[in-house]
């Protein structure tokens, strides 16, 4: 029996113009006010309700499923809508890459949340044009758009879902009906000279079929099994990445790591080309010295794994011949340096989507690392979007790594589904999305992985859980590790008893405890040994004490 169960998604598009709102009992937005969940605002004609506690986020640039702001309509007129204060967005920014920025940044810090949650998917569904005549203006690439903006291109009318997306000068990515990425940023109204469109939605992925082989794990197990699939990774653990470069956080050799960290994943591995990789030490760091102090931290019972990908890192794998290379680099680096194991953190330049040809060569390369390796360690780290996004809708980038994730479900020791960087988490547990750094969306996140969910609110089948020892959560270490999304480690130790003992827990209690679920994972060392251990201290002295 296959764990992840597919079907056929029936998204409804995003149809922001397609009905009037009554805007009368809409206040105007004030960029000085503060809004909770469920707070109705309007500004430049546009009606909007905020998803979760907001000040000074302007609706415009911070709406979407995962963001401050829900876009609900355009004002019927019956109010006015000139913001008395238009005021800047100094929280969250839209992201104009086309996708978060994610945590294990090769920058180290973000200068921003990133609004990356469209509140649809162009994945089948259809919309209904406001008048088909394509008046809209011309897209030109790198114009600022809000979302809700008509424009016209490629003798089509589109609307604009995600307004850092279609603001992107990356006209091959965003292009409306053109750019390879162009339906996580707009949505198909109509044909031009049509007067009417019902057409649905081109391009986008509506299955993607698990090929991979049954699991024999329960899903939701609570027993006391420990040690992960590799048998290396302790019942609870807590893993913090290691970067191989000094983004401001400064440079450290690895035998200065605290032993109070039980996984060092080292960041990162680079794309050589072909499939194959490299791992390219840092010039302020000695090599053998590196081989030898990763040799006495695994002595010490540590477990030190490479890890693939980051905000700007990438793999090659697009055919058989680029697996093969990618597998035997791989073997080549695990043999020359000592790593346990491998960790994947693929991100936005990657092309981690759906039907794309790394998910499914990635899945290929580590069977055959395992066949070559049996007690390799292997850890995953999406952002949210990848992964608990496939529960709002699954196309694109939104559930992307789950197939990924079902089909390695029996080689996976640790997921830690990066949780900062991309706004609240939208869940099965309540109708607002939960803000990002809560209790509250900590423990959502990590029932979602365990217990699992329906992709795409139901249309398209359901994500069966892991194991509770295969779930960990990840947070950022500290202010300057990432741009938001941050947790007090107070509200980390809240959801780790909530978790593992129905203790301490925000609005949101689990239906039963889990006293198996892993521990963090934090991005990263670095910032935190900058910062005088200030994550690791409170953090991991609770993550050892866990039942």
């Amino acid at each position: 029996m296959k764990r992840l169960i597919l079907g056929t998604i029936a998204l409804g598009l995003f149809s922001a113009k397609a009905a009037a709102v009554d805007c009368s009992a809409y206040p105007v937005w004030e960029s000085s006010a503060i809004y909770v969940g469920g707070n109705p605002a309007q500004y430049e004609g546009n009606a909007y309700r905020a998803n979760y506690w907001t000040q000074n986020n302007n609706p415009a640039t911070n709406s979407g499923t995962w963001a401050h702001w829900k876009y609900e309509g355009a004002c019927d007129g019956s109010s006015s809508s000139s913001s008395s204060s238009s005021g800047s967005s100094s929280g969250s920014t839209s992201s104009s890459s086309g996708s978060s920025s994610g945590t294990s940044s090769s920058s180290g810090s973000s200068s921003g949340s990133t609004s990356s949650g469209s509140s649809s998917s162009s994945s089948g569904g259809t919309t209904s044009s406001g008048g088909g005549s394509c008046s809209a203006v011309q897209y030109v690439a790198g114009n600022t758009y809000s979302a809700g903006d008509l424009v016209q291109n490629a003798d089509q009318e589109f609307i604009c879902n995600i307004g850092g997306w279609c603001s992107s000068d990356a006209a091959w990515a965003y292009e409306p009906g053109v750019g390879m990425h162009w339906e996580d940023a707009w949505s198909l109204v109509s044909d031009c000279g049509s007067s009417s469109s019902s057409s649905s939605s081109s391009g986008g992925s509506t299955s993607s079929s698990s090929s991979g082989s049954s699991s024999s794990g329960s899903s939701s197990s609570s027993g006391s099994s420990s040690g992960g699939n590799s048998g290396l990774l302790p019942k609870h653990a807590l893993v913090g990445y290691w970067h191989n470069f000094d983004n401001g956080s400064g440079l450290y050799r690895i035998s200065e790591v605290s032993d109070v960290w039980d996984v060092i994943v080292v960041a990162f591995v680079d794309d050589a080309g072909n499939g194959s990789i490299a791992f390219n030490l840092d010039p302020g760091l000695d090599k053998q010295q590196f081989i030898d102090d990763i040799a006495a931290k695994r002595a010490a019972g540590k477990i030190v794994i490479a890890s693939y990908g980051g905000e700007k890192g990438t793999v090659t794998l697009n055919t058989d011949e680029n697996v093969t290379n990618f597998v035997n680099s791989t073997a080549a680096m695990i043999d020359e340096y000592g790593f346990d194991g491998i960790d994947i953190d693929l991100e936005s330049g990657a092309g981690v989507m759906h039907g794309a040809p790394v998910i499914e060569n990635m899945v290929k390369a580590v069977k055959q690392l395992k066949q070559m390796y049996p007690g390799m360690y292997l850890s995953m780290a999406p952002e949210h979007p990848y992964v608990q996004g496939g529960y709002v809708s699954y196309t694109g980038i939104w559930g992307a790594y789950l197939p990924m994730i079902d089909q390695l479900r029996d080689d996976l020791d640790l997921l830690h589904v990066q949780l900062y960087n991309n706004g609240g988490l939208a869940t099965p547990y309540q109708d607002a999305a939960y803000a990002a750094g809560s209790v509250d969306m900590m423990v959502s996140s990590a029932l979602m992985l365990i217990e699992g969910f329906p992709l795409g609110y139901g249309n398209a089948g359901f994500f069966e859980g892991l194991r509770p020892e295969q779930v960990g959560l990840a947070l950022p270490s500290g202010p300057s590790a990432a741009g938001s999304g941050h947790a007090t480690t107070a509200d980390i130790n809240r959801a780790l008893d909530c978790l593992t003992q129905l203790q301490n827990c925000g609005t949101l209690t689990p239906s039963q405890a889990y006293p198996d679920f892993n521990g963090v994972m934090t991005w990263s060392i670095n910032w935190d040994m900058h910062d005088g251990g200030i994550f690791s201290g409170p953090v991991g002295s609770h993550v050892h004490t866990l039942p």
